[in-house]
């Protein structure tokens, strides 16, 4: 069994080593793409990201487990949607279904003031991030929920409070879910706790 693990905005694949470390089971093999490299050369947008990572997951030829955090957990999102076949478990990491539109339109003025330098190491160039986040804007999976029929395991950091009401409601609206707010955590669950997610992550994972 495969276990791709999607990182988010402004992280790379190695934001989950820690994560990765503390699941330590030999039951599934955890994949951990750079998502900036999947859509190298193609234009910096929803839709093109979105195609790379569903051709990357449906490749691996069998059902996978499938983890995703902020970005990561709305593509996580949208291929459960799409592809209930090809998903085993799933786990969604503070991540909306619904886009906010004033908080990406706050993010991206956010960005625009930002040196290039603060966008060194994420793997994205500042125009990249301004792209991204324009082309998300309008992303609404309200009407989807009801077509993830995998188990599926919802987390929110505590201190998530941008990301905790769609949390809630995921965990309402989807069909075979659960949800676990970690104490203490922030919005990269996966760097601000990562023992806990580790332990989460095995136990949902290697669970029947």
């Amino acid at each position: 069994m495969k276990c791709v693990m999607l990182h988010g905005l402004g992280q790379t694949a190695q934001s989950w080593d820690k994560t990765a470390a503390e699941i330590g089971t030999d039951s599934f093999e955890i994949i951990c793409p750079d998502l900036t490299e999947l859509i190298r050369d193609k234009t910096p947008c929803w839709n093109e990201l979105y195609k790379s990572v569903e051709g990357y997951c449906l490749n691996i030829g069998e059902p996978v487990n499938i983890c995703g955090l902020s970005l990561g957990g709305i593509l996580a999102l949208q291929f459960c949607a799409e592809h209930s076949d090809a998903v085993n478990k799933a786990v969604l990491i503070g991540a909306q279904f619904v886009m906010p539109k004033f908080m990406l339109r706050v993010q991206n003025l956010i960005f625009r003031f930002m040196p290039q330098s603060a966008f060194n190491g994420t793997g994205f160039g500042k125009s990249e991030f301004l792209s991204l986040a324009k082309s998300m804007e309008n992303l609404d999976f309200s009407g989807d929920l009801n077509k993830i029929t995998c188990p599926t395991l919802i987390v929110c950091g505590e201190k998530d409070t941008a990301n905790k009401k769609a949390a809630v409601q995921m965990s309402e609206r989807i069909s075979n879910s659960k949800l676990e707010i970690v104490p203490s955590s922030g919005h990269e669950v996966n760097v601000d706790a990562p023992a806990v997610l580790g332990k989460l992550l095995r136990e949902f994972f290697g669970g029947s």
